[in-house]
């Protein structure tokens, strides 16, 4: 396991209490750097879709208990924020909620497609 991936699921850990005591769901746990700083983001959601002030409980919370664990040596910026309409099916879950519905597929330069075809970006729907 990479330390990414290793901050990701302890990442996971404190944040599934705060999801169930909320009513919450945890659709994923990101840690990327981007434009040169580090962000630890946590992708929320909940029937009915979440809601800024959702976000913002989250972020209180869990804040508090990435000061207390303090497992991250880097300088983060920790996120809290909706899937958004074009949230990725990583996990069963996420394919399992999918099912019936019309979802967009793409595949990227170096993996093989059912189409034998390669290139940057193929979009199958």
């Amino acid at each position: 396991m990479s330390i990414r991936e290793e901050y990701e699921k302890r990442s996971e850990e404190i944040l599934e209490p705060i999801m169930e005591e909320h009513g919450f769901e945890l659709v994923d746990v990101e840690y990327v750097k981007e434009a040169g700083n580090w962000y630890l983001r946590a992708y929320v959601d909940k029937e009915g879709g979440i809601t800024l002030d959702d976000c913002e409980i989250v972020n209180r919370t869990w804040s508090d208990f990435m000061d207390k664990e303090d497992f991250i040596p880097d300088a983060y910026i920790l996120e809290v924020s909706s899937p958004g309409l074009g949230r990725q099916l990583r996990k069963e879950k996420d394919f399992k909620r999918s099912l019936g519905e019309m979802v967009d597929i793409r595949f990227y330069q170096g993996r093989k497609i059912p189409t034998g075809k390669k290139g940057k970006e193929i979009s199958v729907k």
